[in-house]
């Protein structure tokens, strides 16, 4: 398994990183423990998820998702052998059950979220933890512009890297990266910790597939890569549209159909389902599955650091793992790209 080093850390990191967010929902506790089993086994060092997991989020499952790794971390013993990274959720009042209504990036929020991680976790320390979306007004999950009128209080980044720079000091995280951030996010966070003595972001948990790749064109991949930090690409196969199977049966079990009322409208939309029958129509000209397509785009970008993959099945991690060693021609690249400007970011 091929392996990458975030930011400026010692963290080294797979290729391929386990998203995690349907334990708890979608899969049970030994659905979960299986595709860690699984992942481990092929080479996979790197765990991604997130306090608020898992997804769709509800009070009554808030906390599974960690919990069912801590179970497994208990069990095998593998603790000292994986990265882990979790999150800390960010302001959203539809999730009030979260910590308080309020759940910022401050202080008490970030020390309460990291010690509730901890003991779901079973762990001692956590080695990558990312703000899962920023205290800031910025348009993330779907909107596509900056809105100044919906400008709100947030807390500052300094008083966040703060409160994150005691818990390092304490032992209780290692590094520190940020997620559904903006160029301008990810340079001020940079700019703080140097001028500051404050603890420095490592990575950016982003979307980034065939149907987004506004990462490339929003100075995103310039900014990344003269700040040293690291991408964590998420949603590889735009919710599952990228596999073609909605297409293919648009009843078929999944996401989109069991929670057609999510954060997924984008997913949806017209010019979405018509660019993934373009892709889906190249890969299959060219032996591939529409899974295999997207992934192995997805992994051969140059600066993506680890692609952050979820199944459902074993089936489908076998496929999402098999991808790696899957390398595209550039003939097929190419023709990646042309349907690529026809149908430009329709799931931005």
């Amino acid at each position: 398994m091929r392996r990458a080093r975030l930011g400026r850390t010692d963290l080294s990191v797979s290729a391929v990183c386990l998203g995690t967010m349907t334990f708890g929902e979608q899969n049970s506790e030994a659905d979960a423990h299986s595709q860690l089993d699984y992942a481990f086994e092929r080479g996979v060092n790197f765990i991604d998820t997130a306090e608020m997991y898992p997804v769709m989020p509800r009070a009554e499952t808030q906390g599974s998702t960690e919990r069912f790794i801590g179970s497994w971390l208990k069990k095998t013993g593998r603790r000292a052998d994986l990265v882990l990274a979790t999150k800390v959720a960010g302001p959203n009042p539809s999730v009030h059950w979260i910590r308080d209504p309020s759940h910022n990036l401050d202080r008490a929020n970030i020390r309460a979220a990291v010690e509730s991680s901890l003991q779901r976790l079973q762990t001692d320390y956590i080695d990558l933890y990312q703000l899962h979306w920023p205290s800031r007004n910025v348009p993330i999950f779907g909107a596509s512009r900056f809105d100044p009128q919906a400008e709100r209080a947030a807390v500052p980044a300094e008083e966040t890297l703060m409160a994150l720079g005691e818990l390092i000091d304490e032992g209780k995280i290692r590094h520190i990266g940020v997620s559904n951030e903006s160029a301008w996010g990810v340079c001020e966070f940079v700019k703080l910790a140097e001028m500051k003595g404050l603890p420095r972001i490592a990575t950016i948990q982003n979307l980034y597939n065939l149907t987004a790749r506004s990462f490339e064109t929003s100075l995103m991949d310039e900014a990344c890569f003269r700040t040293d930090v690291t991408l964590l690409a998420y949603s590889p196969l735009a919710f599952g549209q990228l596999t073609a199977k909605y297409l293919d049966n648009p009843k078929a079990p999944g996401r989109l159909n069991i929670f057609p009322k999510s954060w997924s409208p984008r997913y949806l939309r017209p010019s979405v389902l018509a660019a993934c029958a373009e892709y889906a129509r190249l890969a299959r000209e060219n032996g591939l599955s529409p899974a295999q397509l997207a992934l192995a785009w997805c992994y051969s970008r140059w600066f993506v650091g680890s692609t952050i993959i979820g199944a459902t099945s074993l089936g489908q991690l076998e496929e999402n793992i098999g991808a790696l060693e899957v390398t595209l021609s550039s003939d097929v690249v190419a023709a990646i790209d042309e349907i690529h400007g026809r149908f430009t970011n329709p799931g931005q």
